[in-house]
């Protein structure tokens, strides 16, 4: 341990945005294994549309993961695992990193009277970049969790998936679902802004403050964060599923105007209450995990 911890602090001396990202891409890969049956069935549910006789139905977060488990067995329930893992490394990593790094600029810039808005103005710059660089292990993730006997696609791993995609849909299919993955950026605009102004409110800031406190402010800013901006994740498992033309969604726009149209207001929030059972857990986990991680990176470098 001694030599990992001199290691570090002498490579850490200039590259203080290391541990941002060794700490987020940790916290990525805890969480993501831990809520994967979660996200599963949360990515089913919004698949899910218009139901029409001889179509498999899935009802409730009970019901879809009981229906998953006869079906397909524990293998079903950690469909995606693979790209998902390999998603949240790059993802988080690039996120927190990015994170740290334009909320120090955009302090310079604003001013520290105006932290709100560095806050905003980081976590969306951050949550552009991240979500523009990993687009295609989220198309790849999305289609493995949806995949069944049914469906158009059927992918034996996460590069079998990717050779298949490029081959047969080009470079766009990389990019699938992503207008509404930007438009999620907003997401986080609410989340992160929130969560430093509940950090300071629960005392969760300060260096001796308990797991608890980071949880609960990570839980209650999530939580707020994902019934504003929910639609957006049903729009682009929609859109990210498309395979076979013609294709029935053309865009962010039209796809509302569909759903709306076929499954009402009720059908742009399919699959919420089983995101809110494994998004608020998975961010206060991964949150927590990063807390923690920064903390003891930092413990190792002044070593």
């Amino acid at each position: 341990m001694g030599k990992v911890a001199s290691w570090y602090k002498e490579f850490a001396q200039g590259h203080e945005n290391l541990k941002h990202s060794i700490a987020g891409a940790g916290a990525g890969i805890v969480s993501s294994v831990v809520t994967c049956p979660l996200d599963v069935v949360k990515t089913r549910l919004q698949n899910q549309g218009k139901l029409e006789p001889g179509i498999v139905v899935y009802r409730g977060t009970v019901g879809t993961l009981s229906r998953i488990w006869k079906e397909e067995g524990i293998r079903g329930l950690y469909r995606g695992l693979g790209p998902t893992i390999l998603g949240y490394i790059p993802t988080w990593a690039i996120y927190f990193t990015a994170y740290d790094y334009f909320k120090h600029r955009w302090g310079k810039e604003f001013g520290h009277n105006k932290a709100w808005l560095v806050h905003i103005a980081s976590a969306m710059s951050a949550g552009a970049a991240s979500t523009s660089l990993t687009n295609p292990l989220w198309v790849i993730k999305t289609r493995m969790m949806t995949q069944n006997e049914r469906t158009a696609y059927r992918y034996k791993n996460t590069l079998d998936a990717f050779i298949t995609i490029g081959r047969q849909e080009g470079i766009r299919g990389y990019y699938k679902g992503l207008g509404p993955s930007l438009l999620g950026v907003s997401h986080v605009a609410v989340q992160f802004p929130l969560y430093e102004k509940l950090k300071c409110y629960l005392h969760a800031d300060t260096s001796s403050a308990g797991p608890v406190s980071i949880l609960l402010a990570s839980s209650l800013s999530k939580m707020a964060a994902s019934m504003a901006t929910y639609p957006h994740e049903v729009i682009r498992t929609r859109l990210q599923n498309q395979t076979v033309k013609p294709f029935k969604y053309k865009g962010i726009f039209h796809a509302v105007k569909i759903i709306l149209a076929e499954e009402g207001v009720r059908g742009l929030y399919k699959g919420l209450p089983t995101n809110l059972l494994r998004t608020v857990p998975s961010s206060a986990m991964t949150i927590l995990t990063y807390e923690l991680l920064v903390r003891e990176l930092d413990s190792l470098k002044a070593q």
